[in-house]
């Protein structure tokens, strides 16, 4: 089974060697995009599927449940590179409905190792819990969390010195926060958009 992998890989190069000769030319020779997308490691929420961009048009850092820790190496490393190398414009966080990871931070088991990477969920659901108790059902609630929780890591990547340094020195820089429907293929706008002179910062707070 991992051979057609190989074999599929083949067939799509040269497809697209066949319809654009010199496009690995191209993509090898420059990275330059515009976009750096901030995602969940969900197999179903692809960024350049879901986005119709190319290979080389966005940057991406993926994680279980798209989340951004003040103590990731990694992705602060791809922060930093994205906004001080490539100079990216846009910053995306997207998180998706039905995430796995967003439900299990509230189910109330044991997962292991990964219960202290969802930490920052459970803080949010804590700190929005009577606005989500308020919602009608656990389909709802978790909807909703799963947005809560891009709304503030999209607060938590603009509070990154790396952003901050970027903005400090006039740079054009807008953080935006989305949400991918498995069950449609819809991206939706969560309105949390931040940028350097917004002054203000990103998602609600609690009632």
């Amino acid at each position: 089974m991992i051979e057609a992998l190989l074999e599929h890989n083949k067939a799509w190069a040269a497809e697209r060697v066949r319809n654009d000769p010199d496009y690995f030319k191209r993509l090898s020779g420059l990275q330059a995009p515009q976009y750096l997308w901030i995602g969940c490691s969900d197999s179903r929420v692809p960024a350049n599927v879901i986005t119709g961009l190319e290979p080389g048009e966005v940057f991406v850092h993926r994680n279980v449940a798209n989340l951004l820790h003040p103590g990731d190496l990694n992705g602060l490393s791809v922060l930093q590179f994205a906004v001080e190398v490539l100079k990216v414009s846009y910053i995306i966080v997207c998180g998706h409905y039905g995430c796995g990871g967003v439900a299990a931070a509230v189910d109330g088991q044991r997962h292991g190792l990964i219960d202290h990477w969802l930490r920052p969920i459970q803080d949010v659901y804590e700190r929005f819990e009577p606005d989500l108790a308020a919602l009608p059902d656990a389909q709802a609630r978790l909807a909703r969390l799963c947005e809560l929780n891009v709304e503030q890591t999209v607060g938590r990547v603009a509070q990154t010195p790396v952003v901050q340094d970027a903005w400090r020195s006039g740079r054009s820089l807008a953080i935006h926060g989305w949400v991918y429907g498995l069950d449609d293929g819809v991206i939706r706008d969560l309105g949390c958009t931040v940028s350097g002179d917004s002054g203000r910062p990103a998602g609600p707070t609690p009632a």
